[in-house]
């Protein structure tokens, strides 16, 4: 579930939101925590430093050994390989 404060906070509306959120089912489909509560400990270990909120996301990371695709830089140094929209949007246009 996004963020309300963070959507609010970009002035984002609500609508257009879950619209993007909707389309996306489409390629994104949730990992049952049962599959990845496995490696919480170890993804708790490597998030610790800068948010240990998101283990959850490093966890699904270490499990499927793939990198996070995020602009959040807290996922810098945990030793899984992450991608900017950018670098994304420049692989997949090539």
């Amino acid at each position: 579930m996004p963020s309300w404060e963070k959507i609010q906070k970009r002035n984002l509306p609500t609508e257009d939101v879950l619209e993007v959120l909707e389309r996306l089912t489409c390629f994104v489909q949730l990992v049952d925590s049962s599959l990845y509560s496995l490696y919480e400990q170890e993804a708790k270990q490597r998030i610790a430093v800068r948010d240990v909120d998101d283990w959850s996301v490093v966890a699904v990371a270490l499990m499927l050994e793939c990198p996070i695709w995020t602009e959040d830089t807290d996922f810098f140094g945990t030793g899984i390989a992450t991608w900017t929209s950018d670098r994304v949007y420049l692989y997949l246009g090539q």
